[in-house]
């Protein structure tokens, strides 16, 4: 009877049933369980096992670099953030209103932190999310040979429900990077929610890829229905080091400096 049962539920696909099924067997004979509570204990074991296996493929799908919340974030070194301000962002409005946050400052800040934060809130939400390093997407462009490759790039990062778009602006960009930048953040504009992070102020965008006027575009559109953060202060990664400064050495090279 086992085997026969073991056999029609993996027919059935039910495998989370299928393991728990021979325990609450033995727990309902010990409780007296109805009929009817006993159903519904395989059936909820059931659900939840699929919603936790389509969390784990959203979360592996969405490409975070590391897990993070918002918990973890400590607000008290950056008193230009302010904790109930960032949590707006942390609700399914920011998805529903196809809204744009940019996160500006140095390295080690924290924003990467934060942007991954809102992405796996989103993932919990139901909601596909990318998260991406402009470099990738920049590289990808540059040994694409034909359009349908780049097509392949932008659609997935036009389609998902939130972008988060890493570290733009740490490398310059070639020229022909532009347009599919613009590509994609134009697909998303009023459609998708974007985050992007960055080291570089608003202002010197334009130079990244050599072309003002798109990025005036690109920014426009982003901040449509969006809004900015600078962070300050000094880096995580750096706390409890002493600070180094650097000196030229008479032969041109660096020497650093414990200051």
């Amino acid at each position: 009877m086992t085997e026969t049962l073991d056999h029609k539920l993996a027919t059935l696909k039910l495998g989370r049933m299928r393991q728990v099924y021979a325990s609450w067997i033995e727990q309902a004979a010990q409780t007296e369980m109805g009929y009817g509570e006993f159903l519904e204990q395989l059936v909820t074991e059931e659900v939840l096992a699929r919603q936790e296996n389509q969390l784990r493929r959203r979360m592996h799908a969405a490409g975070f670099p590391y897990a993070a919340s918002i918990d973890q974030f400590d607000f008290s070194l950056r008193p230009e953030l302010k904790r109930t301000v960032m949590l707006r962002f942390f609700d399914s409005s920011f998805i529903a209103t196809a809204s744009s946050l940019v996160l500006i400052g140095a390295s080690g800040l924290g924003k990467t932190h934060l942007a991954v934060a809102l992405g796996t809130k989103m993932v919990q939400l139901g909601y596909t999310v990318r998260f991406v390093m402009a470099q990738h997407v920049a590289n990808a462009v540059l040994t694409a040979t034909t359009r349908s490759e780049i097509t392949r790039l932008v659609e997935p990062l036009v389609k998902c429900d939130l972008l988060i778009l890493d570290e733009f602006g740490y490398l310059s960009m070639e020229p022909q990077v532009g347009p599919v930048l613009y590509e994609i953040i134009s697909g998303r504009y009023q459609k998708g929610a974007t985050v992007v992070t960055s080291n570089k102020s608003l202002a010197s965008w334009g130079e990244l890829v050599g072309d003002t006027a798109l990025m005036m575009a690109i920014i426009d559109r982003l901040l449509h229905h969006g809004e900015v953060f600078y962070f300050r202060g000094s880096s995580y990664r750096m706390r409890g080091k002493e600070p180094v400064t650097m000196h030229a050495k008479g032969d041109g090279f660096l020497e650093a400096e414990r200051v």
